[in-house]
């Protein structure tokens, strides 16, 4: 993809743990279907989607219901007209039953796949443990096993990069033929700004693009405040696809806070305008990824 090519925008709607009454983020699937509609309105075509219980008092906490899966995603694709899913399956442990349950159920266009082990870790300004430190464990094995249900479902593999080292890992995924899709398409899911990952950075990001498999398409989540907008505007002129929302950050340009995904992507649009590049409609969207039309 090069950076005369219209630019992809992804909003991630919501997220995982983050309190819905201290923060905008949606919960049900009316409140994640209007604010896809104002992210949809504002340029994105991918939408990408983490599940929450709907249970009273429980909107923080992650489901994998695939009957939660099925009202969420039904409720989006109706309000935005052509919107390509892509939906999370980040879990801990080789238990992925309910991930796997969820993409068999909605059939995602995509589905993030974590290439690689983290230690996923925040240290406090007095040197405590914002959590417990914990492994966000992606070995071999478990990733085999999110292709093999992906390929079931024709299913499109992003791959999500904590690191340097899982970045280069995704090219041994294609080189070792884990799936038959990686042959034609091998998508990057740069992850920057987790505090024991890769750090927002311009110079890393440029690095980075060394050691993708040539020609694949990319993208940067960057994770932070104020300080993650000139990257995204370096993703834009460097041809990359572009992605915020509320799972991401609760900053604009400038430091204000967004009132919503639809001002967070409105930002991104303008990104992609700055570095001289229109942004894609959904249909053009799945025709340079190569996605079914609808």
């Amino acid at each position: 993809m090069q950076s005369s090519d219209k630019a992809i925008l992804t909003c991630a709607l919501t997220g995982v743990l983050t309190d819905p009454k201290q923060h905008p983020v949606p919960v049900t699937a009316q409140q994640m279907a209007a604010s896809a509609r104002e992210a949809y309105d504002s340029g994105a075509s991918i939408m990408h989607v983490h599940l929450r219980q709907q249970a009273p008092g429980k909107g923080h906490l992650p489901s994998w219901d695939p009957e939660v899966a099925a009202e969420v995603i039904d409720a989006i694709r109706a309000t935005c007209p052509g919107v390509i899913i892509n939906l999370t399956t980040g879990v801990i442990g080789p238990d992925i039953a309910g991930p796997a349950a969820c993409i068999r159920r909605v059939k995602p266009e995509i589905a993030a796949c974590n290439a690689g082990t983290l230690n996923y870790l925040k240290l406090r300004e007095d040197g405590r443990w914002a959590w417990p430190p914990m492994v966000f464990d992606n070995p071999v094995e478990k990733v085999q096993a999110f292709l093999d249900v992906m390929r079931e479902t024709g299913t499109r593999a992003e791959f999500e990069c904590f690191d340097v080292g899982i970045v280069r890992s995704v090219a041994m995924y294609q080189k070792a033929a884990m799936s038959p899709q990686l042959a034609d398409h091998t998508e990057y899911n740069f992850v920057m700004g987790v505090a024991s990952g890769m750090p927002v950075d311009a110079d890393l990001l440029q690095l980075l693009l060394r050691w993708i498999v040539p020609g694949s398409p990319w993208q940067a989540t960057l994770i932070g405040r104020a300080e993650i907008w000139p990257l995204h505007q370096r993703v834009a002129e460097l041809g990359g696809m572009l992605r915020s929302g509320l799972e991401d950050t609760f900053y604009l340009p400038g430091g204000s806070r967004a009132s919503g995904n639809g001002a967070l992507i409105a930002a991104l649009a303008a990104c992609a305008r700055n570095a001289g590049r229109e942004v894609a409609s959904p249909v053009e969207a799945r025709a340079a990824l190569g996605l079914g039309a609808t």
